[in-house]
């Protein structure tokens, strides 16, 4: 796919892994809708992105957890460039909480973001997609493939947006649509520093060794060069695989396996 001149929604646009593929696309030459709850961050970003690749770029401040906002979101991205070729579901937030201690709230928080707003959104742009044969994407994880101790609102989120991309793409074989699920691994950006702890306040920094992770940027370009190549899933790191891969062959020996890691982390408790 040439991405010169298509027009491509991108929510979760304020940072990390949005805010990189925004400009990703923007340096291919697409034409770019910033969507997130900071407007006056978003403008910034815009403002940035059409100074320096010559590109058009619009801001929409959109929370992804209200239905409203993101038809809104759909029908500015329409009004301003007359189509929609591609939407990425970048949009996201994290946790760590054993469940036993966690409120609710936290679940429907993260379900709320994750995957509700991605259903949200793929609603609305859905029509518009379906007329200039473009692509959808959800970001995703390889919790989305293997339950995580700690995290099980993240995971549930991810298992459901898994689930809802396959059978949405399964109902576009024939359209000519591209729906594609994109993992990366463990990422330098503030979703984990914003992750939700037990309660529903935001952890802050982690102890998480950072020279191990990916970056946003290269997260970004694997993404425009897998909808580049038509990919129908996209699971970024060595780990990941093998995890998805040991979880379907040896489930048994995966838990115990899962179990050791995450009490290395502390977030088992014996």
């Amino acid at each position: 796919m040439d991405f010169k001149d298509k027009v491509v929604i991108v929510t979760g646009a304020s940072s990390g892994i949005g805010k990189s593929c925004a400009e990703e696309f923007a340096k291919r030459g697409a034409k770019v809708v910033l969507a997130a709850r900071q407007f006056v961050t978003l403008c910034e970003i815009a403002a940035g992105l059409e100074q320096k690749y010559g590109v058009k770029a619009l801001a929409v401040q959109a929370d992804v957890t209200k239905e409203e906002e993101c038809e809104q979101l759909i029908k500015q991205a329409v009004s301003t460039f007359g189509k929609v070729d591609i939407l990425l579901n970048s949009a996201g937030i994290s946790m760590r909480a054993l469940f036993i201690e966690m409120d609710l709230s936290v679940i429907r928080t993260v379900m709320e973001v994750n995957f509700y707003g991605a259903v949200y959104c793929t609603k609305f742009a859905l029509p518009e997609i379906l007329k200039t044969k473009g692509a959808i994407v959800g970001v995703s994880s390889s919790a989305g493939y293997r339950g995580l101790p700690g995290r099980t609102a993240y995971t549930a989120s991810k298992f459901a947006l898994n689930g809802f991309m396959e059978a949405l793409r399964t109902e576009l074989l024939r359209k000519g649509v591209l729906v594609m699920v994109a993992s990366p691994g463990f990422t330098t950006s503030n979703i984990r520093v914003t992750a939700l702890d037990k309660n529903g306040e935001m952890h802050g920094a982690t102890n998480m060794d950072e020279g191990k992770m990916m970056s946003p940027e290269e997260v970004a370009e694997r993404i425009a060069n897998g909808i580049a190549g038509r990919k129908r899933d996209l699971i970024m790191t060595v780990q990941g695989k093998l995890a998805i891969w040991m979880n379907k062959l040896f489930p048994a020996l995966t838990d115990k396996l899962v179990y050791k890691h995450y009490q290395k982390e502390g977030t088992l408790k014996e």
